[in-house]
């Protein structure tokens, strides 16, 4: 059976699903140094983020087959949230841990160039640092 597509982010959907079914608060983790992810970097630690997916704390919640995608609040700021489906490593609830993780796998480089050009057409801008002296 190959050929198959992935099954992560039926997965990410239906533990997100259970989760509220079962009155917890769902929180997502992303690799925020995985391609095509952009989120805040001030609430990154250890090259992840754990962010509070609760359709009371988000906007526009969307889990597709490509990407995790919301809006959510930052010290007040509205921000749009990107996770490709790749940089989800787990999906768990706050009250007590139980979830699911996942493997996280990088593409290689020519296939996370690829991945920034069709982002770019789309045109997301991914956020980026500029040193000033």
């Amino acid at each position: 059976m190959s050929g198959m597509t992935s099954n992560k982010p039926y997965m990410i959907r239906a533990i997100h699903e259970w989760i509220i079914d079962n009155g917890c608060t769902p929180y997502i983790v992303f690799m925020a140094d995985y391609p095509g992810v952009q989120v805040p970097q001030d609430f990154v630690s250890d090259g992840q983020i754990t962010l509070n997916i609760a359709l009371s704390a988000v906007r526009d919640l969307s889990i597709t087959n490509e990407a995790v995608t919301f809006s959510a609040r930052f010290g007040g700021i509205p921000t749009d949230i990107v996770g490709p489906i790749g940089s989800v490593a787990a999906v768990f609830a706050k009250e007590n841990g139980q979830g699911m993780g996942f493997e996280v796998d990088f593409p290689a480089e020519e296939d996370a160039a690829e991945a920034e050009k069709d982002q770019d057409k789309s045109g997301a801008k991914r956020p980026s640092l500029k040193v000033v002296k």
